[in-house]
């Protein structure tokens, strides 16, 4: 069956925050300059917030932008931040609340809203679609269009129909081809074809490597009177003290709801670390089971987090297209927030590509967007908190937080130190005979549970008769270097069960569960032999968030 092709201006794979953010200004200026674009976005989720997992408390800097009179619209900000609080976890028994002077102001929310990502982008996308976007859910863009010149054209979205051992099945439709004179790309953190460029175009070759933290949430109903609207928490220390970095959250949202989470920095060392159950005992801490108790759980998801920062970020532009977003890792972890910066990414790439098409360019090197960036308050953030990350993993969390504390509060940012971290986080993993087994307790069911049924409250679906999406470089690499070296850490660092060692005829077999993966990307980052690709499974596959 001959594979269709639609031309189009731009096309925009990702209908994230920065995908929609661009989609709505570039049909702000052709409106504004009554010129008509023909505009795409491809979505790989089921619909519109159906793979956004953020957790978020939002800063609406590019949101006044972008929509000054978001509130008459009907923008779903609804919860404002009415109260902050940075906990120290000393033990899993005892907290100490910081004072405000002693934390650095990026973590500091007056003004921001407590939100739903998922709710924010439905909206972004009926904003969008009033301006004239077209935008297809369910269609995932799974190989680059490069043109004879070397620039890329567009994109291709994946084949439906096609059985695990490639053949056609009854109902097989061939991906189409969609063209463009540019193309952007808002995958999100460790998109599948923002890899594919990072290395054709040798984008990070003057960066330091992408760090990543994978970020655990659940949405929880909670007793009125456990429920303070607005109130946002932030904790550090346990369960992390030992094995890793990172922190964790308690959103107090609408409608009775809390949202707690976890993020656990992927460059830990202990292969026997176990993220999920790591997040599972932070749930158990007094400071958030207070909180929790004789709640009812709603949903579960987890995803990885871009969080570099300015040193990791890569040269965004080549001939033809832009990265943007969590795709091109614009977080800001000093105040663990990337949607604003996200959104600002996308709105200036708008800006960039309307002039060069109405100046009759197309498939160019957009260097006007990396002046656009280099002159933006994104950058400017990025680039205050260039040491945050550095700091913390150098220094430790105290001695780091200090640091950052002094650098963020009395000198803006501008202390004249270079905390850059030049091993990525896969070759921190050490091997497995330098630990011990960590023995983690059974799930309550109450507060804790075990992933099987948080992946059912994640609504994550697969077609089981399709290729497998995580492909291995070297199927024997699993059993035969790192189950020995490593104790296979994709049994533990996975946060859906996906991966098993299992005994068969009495013989190891690596087993992968891929429909039950939730598209974290974890195992594309963190497997120590970088031997697991991920790639775009059938478009609408994957989890399918109601409200995270």
């Amino acid at each position: 069956m001959e594979r269709e092709s639609m031309d189009f201006d731009v096309v925009i794979v990702g209908a994230g925050p920065s995908g929609l953010a661009a989609a709505c200004r570039l049909g702000q200026l052709a409106q504004e300059n009554e010129q008509e674009l023909m505009i795409c976005v491809v979505e790989k989720g089921a619909d519109i917030g159906a793979h956004i997992l953020s957790g978020a408390v939002f800063e609406p800097r590019a949101m006044n932008e972008l929509f000054p009179d978001w509130k008459e619209r009907g923008a779903p900000l609804n919860t404002a931040v009415t109260k902050d609080e940075i906990l120290l976890l000393k033990d899993q028994h005892s907290s100490r609340q910081l004072p405000h002077i002693a934390v650095p102001k990026t973590f500091h929310n007056e003004g921001n809203y407590i939100v739903s990502m998922g709710n924010i982008c439905r909206w972004l996308a009926e904003q969008a679609e009033s301006l004239g976007i077209e935008i297809f859910p369910g269609f995932a863009a799974s190989e680059l269009i490069k043109n004879d010149d070397g620039s890329v054209g567009g994109v291709i979205t994946g084949d439906m129909g096609v059985a695990k051992d490639g053949s056609e099945k009854d109902g097989y439709m061939p991906g189409m081809e969609l063209r463009a004179k540019y193309t952007l790309f808002a995958e999100g953190c460790r998109g599948h074809l923002g890899k594919q460029l990072m290395q054709q175009f040798e984008l990070d070759k003057d960066a330091t490597p992408q760090h990543y933290g994978i970020g655990f949430k659940e949405i929880w109903d909670v007793p009125a009177e456990q429920h303070e609207p607005g109130k946002v928490v932030h904790t550090a220390g346990w369960p992390l003290d030992e094995n890793g970095s990172g922190g964790g959250y308690l959103y107090h949202a609408d409608d009775g709801q809390v949202y707690v989470g976890l993020i656990i920095d992927l460059n830990y060392k202990n292969p026997y670390l176990n993220p999920f159950q790591e997040f599972q005992r932070f749930k158990t801490h007094p400071a958030i089971k207070a909180v929790l108790e004789n709640g009812k759980r709603v949903t579960y998801g987890a995803r990885a987090i871009a969080k570099g920062g300015y040193y990791s970020l890569p040269k965004m532009t080549f001939p033809g297209g832009i990265l943007l977003g969590c795709n091109a890792g614009t977080l800001n972890f000093s105040k663990i927030k990337g949607n604003h910066t996200a959104m600002k990414s996308g709105m200036l790439a708008a800006e960039s590509v309307f002039k060069a098409i109405s100046e009759g360019q197309q498939h160019s090197d957009l260097d006007s967007y990396k002046v656009a960036f280099e002159n933006s308050w994104v950058f400017d953030e990025l680039y205050r908190s260039r040491n945050f990350g550095g700091a913390v993993h150098k220094l430790g969390t105290v001695l780091g937080g200090a640091y950052n504390t002094l650098d963020q509060n009395y000198f803006g940012g501008k202390l004249p130190f270079k905390f850059k971290e030049w091993t990525p986080d896969y070759k921190c993993t050490e091997k497995a005979n330098n630990y011990q087994p960590i023995e983690y307790p059974k799930p309550d069911n109450k507060i804790t549970f075990d992933r099987l049924s948080s992946v059912f409250l994640s609504n994550t679906n697969h077609a089981e008769d399709q290729p497998c999406h995580l492909q291995l470089k070297d199927a024997d690499i699993p059993l035969t270097v790192n189950l020995p070296e490593y104790a296979e850490p994709a049994q533990r660092y996975c946060p859906a069960g996906v991966y098993e060692v299992v005994e068969e005829d009495g013989k190891d077999v690596f087993k992968i569960n891929a429909q039950n993966c939730i598209h974290c990307k974890t195992c594309d980052i963190k497997d120590p032999s970088q031997n697991i690709t991920w790639v775009v499974p059938e478009g609408g596959g994957g989890p399918t968030y109601p409200n995270m």
